[in-house]
């Protein structure tokens, strides 16, 4: 293959709380990030959403940018708790125009919306009733899906359920470190559970309501032993079941990985194969987000899984530490067709994390290792979908700068330079790089 198919998507990917701001505006409610990143020490550098990207009131100009670029596609989230301010009952209208206009604006250049329902901003008032583990918590989810696929069905034709809900957990629920701040051992599976009820009553929802392409979005990395000793082995085993299986496992098969008990021990709740009725829904298509992969060995003083990544002096590592893998995206959409089958496959995220750009080309910001990294990674998808593999498309992560979680705005994915201070975007080479990209169909990658 030396072109992608012409039906191939190109795209660029965000989510509501790391570039909107005003989070509170127009009669929204506090989410529980806007919460927790107001608690003093949870945010690197004291950072907040408030501002972020600022394009709550500047998304004119950043659709005006994906035109520029030529993206086939966009896929953002909406802010669950600006269109519920409550997380349910009352509708706040306002709220729902905001995308309304925006998805609107996209759909005039003839950029296709990919939706998501919950990128990890949940409202606030719904924690306070106890948030993901509280057994309602999958009814309250499939409420909002009905309400924004009443309201924006007839501009959206492909929804997500959720993004990462791994992440969800494990950085939410098992370390703390995300929202809602939690650090309980006992209440993370619980609320994997949850969550992939959740899932499942969305997509009923949103099938009511007339939806035709709805999918769930999952991070993936391979999981390589640091040593071939039986301890690494088998933090190896654990460490696919904990992260790669434990989500497309129930969706697909509607029922846990055989590793999940030992991941978690004593802590794995006694589950019953009726508890996960409702959760296998057909998908129509999946969404894989790809970082890096992960060499790992055993560590039982860690949390589940009991292993630890292991850093080579050989490789190359992005400003989060993530390994610089392009094979391993080919063999994560090889591996997910060998094990799942012939579903529908996007990358919704790919993205490296870089230290600001200093050097000002003409009027691009000069970031190279991004330009060598999309290179590749583009070129791993089409080794995959020449092995056979249906990918459909690829989102760049990010579009923009962004707020980048509990690592604040220290940390940049953007192909798009935001100056945090003026909002002033500038299109990095790496953007000048991949609106080449589209503009051949991948030719010369």
């Amino acid at each position: 293959m030396t072109t992608f198919p012409q039906s191939f998507v190109w795209g660029a990917a965000t989510s509501a709380y790391q570039i909107e701001g005003s989070p509170l505006a127009d009669g929204a409610g506090p989410s529980n990030w806007h919460r927790f990143s107001h608690q003093a020490g949870r945010i690197e550098g004291g950072d907040t959403g408030d501002i972020a990207c600022d394009h709550y009131r500047r998304w004119r100009e950043d659709v005006d940018i994906m035109s520029q670029l030529g993206l086939d596609a966009y896929r953002l989230s909406l802010s669950w708790s600006r269109i519920l301010p409550e997380g349910t009952g009352r509708i706040n209208e306002r709220g729902l125009d905001f995308y309304r206009r925006l998805i609107d604006a996209l759909l005039e250049r003839n950029i296709q919306p990919f939706v998501t329902l919950f990128h990890w901003d949940y409202p606030a008032a719904l924690d306070d009733r106890g948030g993901w583990p509280n057994p309602d918590s999958a009814s309250w989810f499939a409420d909002y899906a009905s309400v924004v696929a009443r309201a924006l069905g007839d501009r959206v034709r492909y929804w997500t359920t959720m993004n990462e809900p791994w992440v969800v957990v494990d950085a939410g629920y098992l370390h703390g470190v995300h929202a809602p701040g939690v650090r309980d051992v006992r209440v993370a599976p619980w609320v994997s559970f949850r969550l992939l009820r959740a899932h499942g009553e969305a997509v009923r929802a949103l099938r009511s309501e007339g939806a035709t392409q709805v999918g769930l979005v999952v991070n993936l990395e391979p999981k390589d032993p640091a040593s071939e000793s039986p301890e690494d082995l088998a933090a190896v085993r654990r460490s696919n079941a904990y992260m790669n299986q434990q989500y497309l496992d129930p969706v697909v098969f509607g029922h846990y990985p055989e590793g999940m008990p030992e991941v978690f021990g004593d802590a794995w709740p006694r589950f019953v194969e009726a508890d996960l009725s409702g959760v296998s829904e057909r998908l129509d298509f999946l969404g894989i987000n790809y970082y890096q992969r992960s060499v790992v060995r055993h560590d039982e003083n860690a949390l589940p899984p009991q292993a630890a990544p292991v850093h080579s002096t050989e490789k190359e590592y992005s400003d989060l530490g993530w390994e610089v893998c392009p094979a391993g995206l080919t063999r994560t959409l090889r591996w997910v067709k060998e094990r799942y089958g012939e579903i529908p496959l996007y990358v919704t995220e790919n993205g490296m994390a870089l230290p600001e750009p200093a050097t000002l080309t003409g009027n691009a910001l000069d970031d190279p290792r991004r330009v060598s990294y999309l290179r590749s990674h583009t070129g791993a998808v089409r080794d995959a979908i020449a092995a056979g593999v249906d990918v459909r498309g690829y989102f760049v992560w990010s579009l923009l700068d962004n707020f980048e979680w509990s690592c604040g705005r220290s940390k940049r994915f953007g192909i798009v330079h935001v100056d945090r201070d003026t909002q002033r975007r500038v299109l990095k080479s790496s953007a000048h790089f991949y609106r080449d990209v589209i503009r051949s169909r991948g030719k010369g990658i």
